[in-house]
């Protein structure tokens, strides 16, 4: 087993995405009050990454609906803190997803939101369920997005999904993964956060395919970032691997909900950010969030959808 690669400062980032990956897939639509309620909470944590909501269609994505009235809140607490719209004062990047031209320019209204967020895959199969095109067709798509926002002072982030498994190809060739993550980062993107979609990733597998992109394809540990579900109780685990290869971007989901809606039924939730943070303070790495506030976090959510944490 590889040692842990030192960073000059050690620290991982973590980027909360329970208002966003986590809801989208609650059979249950998740009332605006509450999800203001729970983002005020993980606001106050020490959390910096915040991905709030995804400007999709409403009829594909009902549980996202509200994402404007999010950013609205948003805009509305740094005017009342600062005076000035455009300062983050509190340091926090507050991030939405955006999977085409109208949802950007949605996004784009808000200068509370700091960073858009764009998503492609790895499987052909997978690419067309969920974005009804092919990979190089998404590709191009999103290229002069990219260009777009940044235009307009965005950073932009790439998502990869099915990085170590596909519910409609089974096992996917760490090249294309590589192929799609040098497009995204050629484009534009700061960082490209590899999605294990299904959970289907283990130790060897991860190591394979961050030993593929990081020493094969020299893609630098430092844009890449971690996104891993827990079907198979794998994700702590994986994180270590990837943690192994430098990488120091990791995204969790508070309480571990979520996962996305065309991934089936044996995809579980994202891992929980909680957790994470208890493994993190093991090893002896600092995040700079208060687990306590998560913790608080999580158990509000629980309450409200309902939801027994397994003992």
């Amino acid at each position: 087993m590889r040692r842990i690669v030192k960073n000059t400062i050690d620290k991982v980032r973590i980027v909360e995405v329970g208002l966003r990956d986590g809801l989208q897939n609650e059979k249950m639509i998740v009332p605006t009050n509450v999800k203001v309620e729970l983002l005020k909470r993980l606001s106050v944590s020490g959390l910096k990454s915040i991905e709030v909501g995804s400007f999709v269609s409403p009829k594909w994505v009902p549980q996202m609906a509200d994402t404007d009235i999010l950013c609205k809140y948003i805009e509305k607490q740094k005017r009342t803190y600062t005076g000035d719209k455009r300062l983050n004062t509190n340091g926090i990047c507050y991030s939405v997803l955006t999977p085409n031209k109208i949802g950007l320019e949605k996004a784009l209204l808000w200068n509370g939101i700091n960073e858009v967020a764009i998503f492609g895959a790895a499987s052909e199969k997978f690419s067309k369920k969920n974005i009804n095109c092919s990979i190089d067709e998404s590709l191009d798509r999103f290229e002069p997005m990219v260009n777009y926002a940044i235009l307009n002072g965005k950073r932009v982030r790439g998502y990869v999904s099915c990085v170590l498994g596909c519910p409609f190809e089974g096992e996917v060739d760490p090249k294309k993964v590589a192929d799609v993550t040098k497009k995204m980062l050629d484009m534009g993107c700061y960082e490209v956060s590899l999605g294990d979609t299904i959970g289907a990733g283990s130790n060897g597998t991860t190591a394979k395919l961050l030993e593929y992109l990081i020493n094969k394809e020299k893609i630098p540990a430092s844009v890449l970032a971690g996104h891993f579900h827990d079907t198979g109780g794998q994700a702590l685990s994986n994180i270590r691997v990837a943690l192994q290869y430098g990488v120091r971007t990791i995204d969790s989901s508070v309480s571990g909900l979520g996962g996305c809606p065309y991934a089936g039924e044996e995809a579980s939730g994202n891992v929980a950010t909680e957790d994470v943070l208890y493994m993190l303070k093991e090893m002896g790495l600092e995040t700079g969030v208060n687990i306590n506030k998560i913790l608080e976090a999580s158990n509000y959510i629980d309450r409200v959808l309902g939801r027994k944490k397994v003992k």
